[in-house]
């Protein structure tokens, strides 16, 4: 039985980091409905994956032709849509984390499947933050809400692969703790 390719479907490379991590609960983002969601960060070096990631965009525009074209004569052209292949360079200057990188923005009405590297699941929530480097599964979709027409991104699954800097300056307690030092203990 041979198994079926779904076009719009990819899987990140081991070099991915998580950004946002909003996956164990969902948040609402502009009032909106909530969901769960994260920024995946990717490093330009990470061809396979960003040509995957350019591959499957085009898939879900052409699958998404009807809908993108929505009560218009016409379909929109690729480049004049929202696409969600960000470049971290650009839209994020200032960010360190974001350097020599793009970025992609996936969300989920429904919880994510979270597993460790021997697919085991992940349950401690400690586990997996942003700044830790996983793999994401993912699928892009043609939308057409409001006005907005686009190839928006959905999120399926994520498997940590190994532990990385905590994004965002939010210390780790076990990284607060690891000193017997209590100098400056209620001083």
């Amino acid at each position: 039985m041979a198994k079926m390719v779904n076009p719009t479907k990819v899987i990140t490379g081991v070099n991915t980091r998580l950004s946002y991590a909003n996956v164990w609960d969902p948040k609402s983002i502009n009032g909106g409905a909530t969901k769960y969601s994260v920024s995946l960060i990717i490093p330009k070096s990470d061809t396979k994956t960003i040509e995957k990631i350019q591959n499957a965009v085009q898939a879900a525009y052409e699958e998404g032709q009807s809908k993108l074209k929505g009560n218009g004569k016409s379909v929109p052209p690729l480049t004049a849509i929202k696409t969600p292949l960000r470049d971290g360079d650009l839209e994020r200057p200032d960010d360190e984390a974001y350097k020599n990188s793009y970025f992609i923005n996936a969300n989920s009405a429904t919880v994510p499947g979270i597993v460790d590297a021997d697919r085991q699941p992940i349950r401690e929530r400690s586990e997996v933050y942003s700044g830790v480097y996983a793999r994401a599964s993912i699928n892009l979709y043609a939308f057409n809400s409001n006005g907005n027409k686009g190839i928006a991104c959905g999120l399926n699954n994520l498997q940590k692969i190994r532990d990385g800097e905590p994004l965002g300056g939010k210390s780790r307690a076990e990284d607060d703790f690891a000193t017997e030092d209590d100098d400056d203990f209620l001083n």
